[in-house]
Parts: C-alpha cells; sequence; structure tokens
C-alpha cells in the first residue's frame, strides 16, 4: 500500500484498539463485581471503578504501542490467524504485566483479579474485532471497498516484473485489471481500458518506456480523474497535485487531481454512515407510505432501479422511487428531439412520462430518499457530483468531463443547490462538479447540506 494510506489506517486501528482496551478494562471490573454475589460467595467485594479510572492514562496511550512493538501493524490482514493471536497475546500480556508492576510500585491494594480479567477480556475483544474484520474483508461488498483495482503500463518487462512483486506482496488486496505496453500500442488505448475496467488507479513504469508517450499518458489519466502512481521521473502537471510517495519500497510519484485519502476523508465517510443511518430511521415511515401511494396511484414496480457510474465510472444500482410510467425508457427515444439538456444528459420540462404523484416527489426530492441505501453501502456520499447513467457517462465528448468521476456521486452536490434543473448547460454541470472536487473540505459538505434543506423544502429549480 501507498505510505500515507497505510499510516492513516494503522492510526485508525489504533485509535479504535486503545478504546477497546479501555473497554476491557471496564468490563473486568464489571464482571469481577459480580463474583461475590453469583459466582464465589466467599469473595471480597472490590473497590469501585473510579479507583481504576487513572489506569486509562497508561492504558490508552501505551496499549497500541505495546501491539506495534510486537508487530500487530505490520502484519497481513488477510494473513495466517497466528500472525493476529500471537502479537496480540503477547502485547496483552505485558500489558497486565506493566500494570502489576505499576501496582505494587506504588503498594496499591487493588484487586489484582481485575488487571488479570483486563488482559483475557481485551484480548477477546480485539480478536473479536478482527475476525469481523476479516469476514467483513471476504464478503463481496468489503472486497470492492478495500481491493484496489490497478492498470500497469510501461514496457512489457517492467509491468510484467510489476505485476509478479505485487502478486507476492499484496495479499489479494491488489487486482491488475490489465496491462498496456505504451512501446507497442498508442497511449489512447489507455483511455478504453480505463472506461472498460475502471481502475483505482494507473501504475506508470517508466524504466524502458519513452518518456514523451509517459506524460501522455498521465495526462489523460489527470484528465479523467484517475490517480498516476509513477515510477520514474518527475514531469509537470497542469490540474493534478504531486506527492512523494512509496509502493512497496519503491520511490513513488503520484499526480493527483481529486482529493487525497485524508483524516477530512475519514471523517466524511463516517458522516456519510451516520447521516445516511439517521436519516433512514426518521424517514422511514414516510418511505413505506410513499411506497404504498406509487404502487396504488400508478401500475408499475414501486423502485426504479437502473445502473449508474460511481467512483472512477465504476457501474452500480443505484435506487429511487418511480416517478415515471413504467414504460418510461422505451418512451425516451420518441422524445429524444425535445431534450433541453447540452451534452449527452436527457432533461424535459414537463416531461410527459412523470406522473401527478411523481412530479411531487421529484418537486421535493422524495424520490431520492432510496439512495440512503447506496450511501450506506458506500456506493455514493451525501455530497458528491449527481451519478448519471452509464450510457450518459459513454456519451461524454470531452474527457475532461470524466473527472467528476473521480469522487464517490451524492444525494446533493453545487449543481443541486445552483437551481437543479435550471442549469440547461452541461457544461455548466460539469463546472460546477469540478469546483466542488477542486476546493473540497468537509466544511464545504456541510454548507452544501444546510443549502440544501431550504432547496428541497421550497422544490426550488424542481421541474
Amino acid at each position: 500500500m501507498l505510505r500515507r494510506q497505510q499510516l492513516i489506517r494503522m492510526q485508525v486501528q489504533q485509535l479504535l484498539d486503545a478504546g477497546l482496551f479501555g473497554l476491557g478494562l471496564w468490563a473486568a471490573h464489571w464482571l469481577r463485581s459480580l463474583w461475590p454475589n453469583a459466582y464465589f460467595p466467599k469473595a471480597d467485594a472490590i473497590e469501585p471503578f473510579n479507583h481504576y479510572l487513572w489506569f486509562y492514562l497508561l492504558i490508552i496511550p501505551f496499549a497500541p504501542l505495546l501491539l506495534e512493538s510486537q508487530g500487530f501493524y505490520s502484519r497481513s490482514s488477510s494473513g495466517a490467524r497466528r500472525l493476529t493471536v500471537w502479537p496480540l497475546l503477547r502485547a496483552c500480556a505485558l500489558a497486565v504485566l506493566g500494570l502489576i508492576f505499576v501496582m505494587f510500585v506504588m503498594r496499591m491494594q487493588l484487586a489484582r483479579s481485575v488487571i488479570i480479567l483486563f488482559g483475557a477480556i481485551s484480548f477477546l475483544i480485539i480478536l473479536g474485532k478482527e475476525e469481523l474484520m476479516r469476514a467483513w474483508a471476504r464478503t463481496k461488498l468489503g472486497q470492492s471497498q478495500l481491493k484496489k483495482r490497478l492498470l500497469l503500463v510501461g514496457a512489457i518487462e517492467d509491468t510484467t516484473r510489476l505485476a509478479h512483486d505485487l502478486r507476492q506482496k499484496s495479499h489479494d488486496s491488489i487486482e491488475v485489471v490489465a496491462q498496456l505496453n505504451l512501446n507497442e500500442t498508442p497511449v489512447e488505448r489507455l483511455a478504453d481500458l480505463l472506461h472498460e475496467h475502471s481502475p483505482n488507479g494507473v501504475i506508470v513504469s517508466g524504466t524502458h518506456t519513452y518518456f514523451g508517450q509517459i506524460e501522455r499518458a498521465i495526462e489523460l489519466c489527470e484528465l479523467e480523474g484517475v490517480e498516476v502512481w509513477l515510477l520514474a521521473d518527475f514531469f509537470k502537471t497542469q490540474i493534478s497535485r504531486t506527492t512523494l510517495d512509496n509502493f512497496h519500497g519503491r520511490p513513488t510519484l503520484v499526480f493527483r487531481s481529486a482529493p487525497e485519502m485524508s483524516w477530512q476523508g475519514l471523517a466524511k465517510q463516517v458522516m456519510d454512515v451516520i447521516g445516511a443511518a439517521a436519516m433512514l430511521l426518521v424517514v422511514g415511515l414516510p418511505m413505506l407510505l410513499v411506497a404504498l401511494a406509487i404502487k396504488l396511484t400508478s401500475p408499475g414496480p414501486v423502485l426504479f432501479r437502473q445502473q449508474r457510474s460511481g467512483l472512477n465510472g465504476q457501474p452500480f444500482r443505484m435506487y429511487k422511487f418511480r416517478t415515471m410510467v413504467s414504460d418510461a425508457e422505451q418512451q425516451r427515444q420518441e422524445l429524444a428531439a425535445f431534450n433541453e439538456m447540452d451534452g449527452p444528459v436527457f432533461k424535459i420540462t414537463n416531461d410527459p412520462r412523470i406522473t401527478p404523484l411523481g412530479r411531487l416527489l421529484r418537486k421535493f426530492s422524495v424520490d431520492e430518499l432510496p439512495q440512503l441505501w447506496n450511501v450506506l453501502r458506500g456506493e455514493m456520499s451525501l455530497v458528491g457530483p449527481r451519478p448519471l447513467p452509464v450510457d450518459e457517462v459513454r456519451r461524454f465528448n470531452d474527457l475532461a468531463h470524466r473527472r467528476r468521476l473521480s469522487v464517490k456521486p451524492g444525494l446533493t452536490c453545487l449543481w443541486q443547490i445552483s437551481g437543479r434543473n435550471e442549469v440547461k448547460d452541461f457544461k455548466d454541470w460539469v463546472r460546477l462538479d469540478l469546483e466542488y472536487i477542486d476546493n473540497w473540505s468537509l466544511w464545504l459538505d456541510l454548507k452544501i447540506l444546510l443549502r440544501t434543506v431550504p432547496v428541497v423544502l421550497l422544490g426550488t429549480g424542481a421541474k
């Protein structure tokens, strides 16, 4: 993995493990406090938990350091279980011995059984957490979130050697979707491979490749918003921010024209999950009533399902409440001449395919509520460029337009709060999306969410 991403993931794990160690101490005291009454009638009562609170000053900062010292965070998450069990067992044993030693030095008269139970319970809690993460990583959804899909570019001898190294070191966390020999294949073929395989990144090895070809490949990926990891020299870019990183021991230049992985990015993911879950709880019953109204007022399914282009163009199934007649897709060809939107997007004022109830749902964006499930699945975000149908993305006549696919699509965006259907020019739509990408911050997301509320409640710009 790239060093920055690996470091952030390790820090998240350390914070989580520190909290689980703290939970282990509380659980150990609670379990020991039950002994005199339930399990060992003759056992003495122990001190209140507030006598043990100061242990958190040692446990919270030092427990993750103990795990790190035992190689717990440097192991492969998909490796043998013994690589997880033994470092964790040694770290928990050292934590118990350390706390007992501190009690002895400070001559504290506290129940040592609590400390021993703390070590055992912490071991079980963290091991359980690791097993849950391992099980999630094996699911289809987990693999789609964790696995990096990479496209290798360069001379055939360079990409073949790199693919072999990745298979040896990545432990199934990386999938090489395609290889391109720049010395024998036109660089334009790279655009086709990006569209066909939707990779998360492109690795360019320039050892035996013409520099001009490499530069053209980087510029093409830059336009489409796909990260490039260059195992070679420096090149000037127009949009991308260039950073130096490390890829399996190789110095690497990263050309990025989309937001990079950061603490703000992790906070955005947490906000997405918590926000979507909370909104589903709040609007769950109204959504059932809307579904019933759709079923009673027009024939056809309640939900409209369609393949949309997600992160890096990866197709996913998006859900909406159905607002049109059931054969709306078939009627679209007949209405193509009335399209009011420039570019590949199809929009008509007073679209005759929309049902009376559907027009009301669209005015207040109620039809978009099922996409909260897409947010929970990690396919969408609360804020981001609106996802377009796969066939509309294929009709982009400007590769720069594909850079809007470099972030997760969202429920709302700058276009949504800038008049929605009043924006007729697709280039203006894309301009707003790229403005969002280039200036992204967590605060910008919060401002867009706050501005979305009155737009939705008043039905501003909806037709």
